[in-house]
């Protein structure tokens, strides 16, 4: 139908003017005004949607219609174990204000009593901290000389070594190396037998020292009766 129009009227008269705008806003006119009706649904209807068979729909429908709903206004109140649950929930949830003030005043206290245990602490680690510091000294001062005893015993060792199988013996070899391992076994039998005697000996003498504190001391015994002056007078 279209090319009918275009070919009598053609393409200039169909053509907008200059300085209008090229097209024009479409504006559909508004529905009519029709008044809300209130709506009941069918609970027998199998179609009937479920949140509609809800109370909360019901409830809807009268605060939106009032009375032409054909709701009840007492079914809409809540039952005794609704409220039970509402009321459980309202005190879970929205607390009174003493209670509130009671947990605060709870929490302050837990807060302070913490601070109070944690300043305690403190204070006892930084009395603790110079015999801590002692401490931790002499046990790298400890370390530190075993260490350089186990240098020592080492080097000895590696030197005993190369006395005996010469210097010109490499001490990466198989050789020195199954050598110097038979050699800190020996060693290691001679400080365990060394260890023992020294245990033997202190068990010795703390046993000498029980028996001498547990023997007790003899009094002189008297050469003779000593005379009486009356008899000699």
């Amino acid at each position: 139908m279209a090319a009918p129009v275009l070919r009598a009227c053609g393409a200039r008269a169909l053509r907008a003017p200059p300085g209008a705008p090229a097209s024009r806003a479409y504006r559909a006119r508004p529905p009519p005004l029709r008044p809300p009706k209130p709506f009941t649904p069918d609970p027998a209807d199998p179609l009937t949607p479920r949140w509609q068979l809800h109370p909360r729909f019901a409830a809807k429908q009268f605060g939106r219609f009032g009375a032409a709903s054909g709701v009840a206004p007492g079914s809409l109140w809540p039952t005794t174990p609704q409220l039970r649950e509402l009321e459980a929930e309202e005190c879970e949830w929205q607390p009174s204000l003493g209670a509130m003030q009671e947990a605060l005043r709870a929490r302050a206290e837990a807060q302070e009593r913490e601070r109070q245990e944690r300043e305690q602490l403190i204070e006892a680690k930084m009395a603790q901290m110079p015999q801590m510091i002692m401490a931790w000294r002499q046990q790298q001062r400890e370390r530190w000389e075993k260490a350089q005893a186990e240098k020592a015993r080492r080097a000895r060792l590696q030197a005993q070594a190369q006395e005996k199988l010469g210097y010109d013996v490499d001490p990466r070899s198989s050789r020195f190396q199954e050598l110097l391992q038979e050699l800190e076994k020996q060693d290691r039998k001679r400080l365990k037998q060394q260890k023992k005697e020294q245990k033997e000996a202190a068990r010795m003498a703390a046993l000498k020292t029980a028996a001498e504190a547990t023997k007790s001391p003899v009094s002189p015994s008297l050469g003779g009766h000593a005379e009486n002056p009356s008899n000699k007078a």
